[in-house]
Parts: C-alpha cells; structure tokens; sequence
C-alpha cells in the first residue's frame, strides 16, 4: 500500500524517539557495568600498584591492569553519555514550555490568546463562585485602529497592539487576565467583590482614557480610541464555569457593539435587551440581501423648488426599502447596516441605476441629486463607475449632482479631492451636504470644487423659532454669496421658515412643505400634470401624452 508524506512523517516521528531511547538503555546499561567492573578490579589492581611501589614486592597483573584501564574509559564514557541525556531531557522540558507558551499566548503583544482565554476565564469563576464574588469580563475593540494601521504602516500598528497590552495590564486588577483574541480586539476580566458595579466603571473609565493617550512610534503619532463592553457574572448551579464563561464573552461582545453604535470612545453595561437587537440585527443584514436580489430597494424624490419663482428645480434621490417582511423601513436604519456588513456600494448604485431612467422620463431642465456614502469615497473605481452607469443610461452628466456630506472631507481629503474632480472633469456637479454640522474649513470650501452647499435641515426647521438658527443661517448665506456658491436650504416645512429664508437671499429649497417624498409612478403623473415630462413619457390620457393630443 502507497504511504503518504504524512504517512512517512509519522512514521520517522515515532521511530526518531525510539532509536534515541535505546541508544540511552545502552549506554546506561554499559554504565552500571562499568561501575561493577571498577569495584570488581580495582581493588586487587590497586593492592598491587601500591605493593610493588612501596614494598618493591611482586608486580601488577598486566591483564587486570589494561581491564582497570578499559574499565576506567567505560566509566568515562557513561559518564559523559550521561550528561549528554541530561542535557537533553532539559532542553527537550525547555522546548515544551516554550511550544506550550506559545499555544496559549498572543506572539506579538503576549497576552493569552483565544484558545486559553476561555479556561483562563473559567478558572477565575471558579476562584469567584467560592469565594462568593463575581467575575467581570471587559470586550475591548479599538476605533478605527485599521485606518490608522494602513496611514501609519503595519509596524506603527503593531507598536499601538503591544503598547495597548501594556496599558491595560497596568490597570487591571492583580487576580486578572488579558488576551487578544486577534486584530485589534482584545479582553480583560478580574474577579470582584459583590456590589463592585462602580469600581468596574471607573476601571473602564480608566481604560478608555489610558488607550486614548497618543503612542509615539518611530517619530509617528498614532491616537486610538476604545469601545468598551461589560458583562458581570457570578457562578451559577446549572452551568459549568466554562459555560458562564462563555455567556460573559458573549455578553461582553455584545454590549461592546452597543458602545460602538453610542458614539465610540465609551463603555456600555450588557442588558438583555442586546440579545432582542442582535436577532433582529441578524434578520436586517439577512433581509437586505435577500431584498437587493428581489429589487425592494426602490428610489423616492424629494422636490427641489426656486424659492423665488416657485418652480420645480430638480429631485433628490431618496432610499426606500418596501421589505416583504418589514415592511417600509427607513434609510436612518437600513443604511448604517448596509454600510457596516459591505452592501452599500451595490445598494447605492442599483438606486442610481434606476433613478437615471426614471429622470430621463423628466423635463431635460429637471436635476437629480444623489447622495454618496462615505465608504464609496474611499473606492477609487467609484467615479468610472458612474460614469459608465451615465453612459449605460444615456444620460446627461450636467443634469446629475452628487452630494457628499460634510463629515466626508475627513475621511481622505486627498482620494475626496480627486473624486470631485474626476467627476467634475465629466460635467456632474458636486453639493456639499450637511453644511454646518461638521468641521469644514474656508479653506477646504475655497480649495475643493464644490458647485453648491446644502444647509442643514436642523437649522431651517428651527429657523422661525430660533436666534441662533436665524445667525448660522444668515452666516451661512453670506458665506455662499461670497464665494458665489448657491445654496439649497432643507427642512421648509411651513410658511414661516419659507418667509424668514427669503430675508436672507435666493435659495433652491426642499422639504415638506412643498410635499413628501414621492414614488417614480406618483412623480411621474405630477411632472405630467405640470407639463414637465418628456412626451413619449408622458402615461395615456395627460394633456401631454400622444393619446391625449391626438384626440
């Protein structure tokens, strides 16, 4: 029968040992033989050495004198094999200590890892279910460390890993442990006395602090921060430690996820609501792939209206998912999770997709405005995709404006500042959304070329009832007619904000006051209506369709 590598490998695996272990017996056995030889012959050989030298009497038997010899070198000789085994079987302890460290530790920060953290874990609730105290267990995941990694280099990165390790085994308390259980995802838990909830908050408290401190790498700056989850257990009859273990990894986790979801740079305490979260987290992300493959993700427009003459301008595009299961959902809670588990680029352009036919339908005087995530900034094969989605539509590139919210220009202002102006160099246009809600500079206004700046809802809808609405969007207003960027206000939502806008300039303006979103089908008709619609558009029995003007 064939043997195999593995086969093979085993075979001299096992014969290795073997061969080693009787060569030993050998040598032992030669050894002890040795030594009973010696004691054998050595006291007649000596009795006669020290006759013939001292008393001149009689002379050595040559014989036994060349066995003493023999027998002296067999003694060295074991001697030595000795040593050597010793030697051997210490080195051979040495190396599955290490092979065993290296099994249960992180190499590079060395922590414990993922497969000794559960038994580590499980050990300290042992220690607390006797005692009577609790265990608390802290998921720690670093924010945004794989964006730092990829500016700063991977050995930057590496130094923010071992670094984080060493802050947080400085604060933990002595009858705790740390792991890192891979990436940037480490955890602590330290056996506490019951009741201790404050004293584990403020250990949290202090964890997040220390890693927020900068490291200092080679001349490099990094700055990361933490989300914290937190779980508290105490050793239950039903379940091993092992399995109260595994519930505080898991509840951690949880309650990690929930920090990251309030903002980042905090702790959040596990409830037991996270577990009613998770499932329906688990059918979102489950529902909006099943719903890109079925086309529930449909496009709805928003009215973009001249606030000085009144007339329709354009339409934003707006996301709606008309789910099987749950039925309308709202963009605020689809898109973060499309966002998060990597849908969002083909979401985002089977809306367009669809809403480039749908405008063609439109007055070729009528714009569409899309908005663009962030993570679509960051694919540098984002503009040629448009372009090649215009091509595929034949449509205009000058009556398509993307808008880009404001937090985006800290994503990489350098890969935003050759998005615009590759799309730029193709006629699109380019809205600065959001304006006033983050931290754009004059400088980045004057330096990227942006065509037109949206001013926030928040502030127009407040604008009637409040100064410092009226003051930021005055201000805002200035600064467009300075720069000689047009502005769109959102949020018109009655005709008192209508009215103190038009105090402050011209503006295109969008909100509910002028109707809510709409379907291609409820746009269509009102276009048609209106005499904004493309004849061979226009749906049977218009004034402008050919059925209406043929009768």
């Amino acid at each position: 029968m064939a043997t195999t590598g593995d086969d093979r490998t085993d075979t001299a695996g096992r014969k290795a040992p073997l061969e080693r272990a009787e060569r030993d017996l050998v040598a032992l056995g030669i050894l002890v033989a040795a030594i009973f030889l010696f004691v054998g012959t050595g006291s007649t050989v000596m009795t006669g050495i020290v006759r013939s030298w001292i008393y001149g009497v009689g002379s050595p038997d040559v014989l036994l004198t060349n066995a003493l010899i023999l027998n002296v070198a067999l003694l060295l000789f074991g001697w030595r094999r000795y040593a050597e085994l010793q030697r051997e079987i210490a080195e051979r302890r040495k190396a599955e200590e290490t092979a065993t460290r290296l099994a249960q530790t992180d190499a590079l920060t060395g922590c414990l890892n993922r497969r000794s953290l559960d038994e580590a874990i499980a050990r300290l609730v042992g220690e607390a279910a006797a005692s009577g105290e609790a265990v608390a267990v802290m998921m720690i995941d670093l924010d945004k460390f794989k964006r730092s990694n990829d500016l700063l280099g991977h050995k930057a990165g590496d130094a923010v890993l071992v670094e984080t390790a060493r802050r947080i085994e400085g604060l933990i308390p002595a009858r705790g442990v740390v792991a890192r259980l891979g990436g940037d995802e480490f955890i602590c838990a330290a056996i506490f006395a019951p009741g201790s909830e404050n004293a584990i908050e403020r250990l949290a408290v202090r964890i997040n602090d220390g890693l927020a401190k900068p490291i200092i790498c080679g001349g490099l700056r990094a700055e990361v921060t933490a989300s914290i989850g937190v779980s508290l257990g105490f050793g239950s009859a039903g379940q091993t430690p092992v399995q109260v273990a595994q519930d505080l990894l898991h509840r951690a986790d949880l309650a990690m996820y929930q920090a990251k979801r309030r903002g980042r740079n905090r702790f959040a305490w596990f409830e037991p609501s996270m577990e009613s979260e998770l499932r329906f987290r688990g059918e979102l992300e489950a529902g909006i792939r099943e719903g890109l493959k079925r086309g529930e993700f449909v496009p709805y427009y928003e009215k973009q209206i001249d606030l000085e003459t009144g007339e329709i301008t354009g339409f934003e595009m707006l996301a709606r998912w008309i789910s099987s299961r749950h039925g309308v959902v709202s963009p605020d809670v689809f898109i973060p999770v499309a966002e998060e588990i990597g849908l969002i680029a083909e979401l985002s352009e089977a809306l367009i997709t669809l809403a480039l036919e749908d405008a063609k339908a439109w007055d070729p005087g009528l714009t569409l405005s899309v908005n663009i995530s962030p993570l679509q900034l960051r694919d540098p094969w984002f503009a040629q995709r448009l372009l090649k989605m215009l091509v595929a539509a034949n449509f205009p590139p000058t009556r398509l404006e993307i808008e880009i919210t404001e937090t985006c220009l800290h994503e990489n202002i350098a890969v935003v500042r050759s998005l615009i102006t590759s799309l730029k160099n193709q006629g699109i246009r380019i809205s600065l959304d959001d304006f006033g809600t983050g931290y754009s500079s004059l400088a980045q206004l004057r330096t990227l070329p942006f065509d037109r700046i949206k001013i926030d809802r928040s502030f127009v809808s407040s604008l009637a009832r409040s100064a410092d609405s009226a003051s930021i969007v005055e201000a805002i207003s200035s600064l467009g007619r300075g720069m000689a960027l047009p502005i769109t206000a959102e949020g018109v939502e009655s005709a008192e904000v209508l009215s103190a806008l038009r105090r402050f300039g011209q503006f295109k303006g969008q909100g509910y006051l002028y109707g809510q979103p709409a379907s291609a089908e409820d746009v269509k008709r009102d276009l048609a209506a209106r005499g904004l619609l493309i004849a061979s558009a226009a749906p049977a029995g218009t004034p402008d369709s050919p059925a209406a003007r043929s009768a």
